[in-house]
């Protein structure tokens, strides 16, 4: 693809760079408008980095990061992290509250009888739906905005972003 810009009274054409890589546990496609492709990909390079920065401070699934650490001291304490993460749980929180919790991050405790992954051969049963969802609910995620500190209430209860973290 090629694009056409004028700057004064002389045009330059541009290309468009892409590299599709996989973060996120999602294919990604980055596409980067240039007239140079090793300044293109210095530029898809940094894009990749910072999709991986965010990947490192919301996953659920890398032991180290703020979030597992979240979920690991659910009903214990309160854990301190990033402003970032800080701001983004507060945000999952209005959203929970707007959407009368349909929207909620609080869901991943039930990753523990059902899995995403398309590999259930059948429903799981009824009591342990009933106590899986008895982990779940925004409300019981407390912030403490003057420490970035989140503590979840109720022991067992895991936060995940797979439904606005790539947003």
């Amino acid at each position: 693809m090629f694009i056409l810009s004028f700057t004064g009274l002389s045009a330059v054409a541009q290309q468009s760079f892409s590299r599709g890589v996989q973060l996120m546990g999602s294919a990604f496609e980055i596409t980067v408008v240039g007239d140079d492709a090793n300044q293109a990909n210095k530029h898809i390079d940094a894009a990749v980095a910072e999709i991986k920065r965010i990947e490192n401070l919301i996953s659920s699934w890398d032991k180290d990061s703020e979030t597992s650490a979240v979920n690991r001291n659910a009903g214990l304490k309160a854990i301190r992290v990033k402003k970032e993460l800080f701001q983004l749980i507060e945000r999952a929180k209005g959203i929970s509250k707007l959407t009368d919790g349909a929207f909620d991050i609080s869901y991943a405790a039930v990753d523990r009888i059902w899995k995403f992954d398309g590999s259930m051969k059948q429903i799981p049963a009824h009591k342990d739906i009933k106590l899986s969802v008895a982990t779940v609910g925004a409300k019981h995620i407390e912030l403490d905005a003057k420490n970035n500190a989140v503590f979840l209430k109720k022991k067992g209860m895991k936060i995940g972003f797979g439904a606005i973290g790539k947003g």
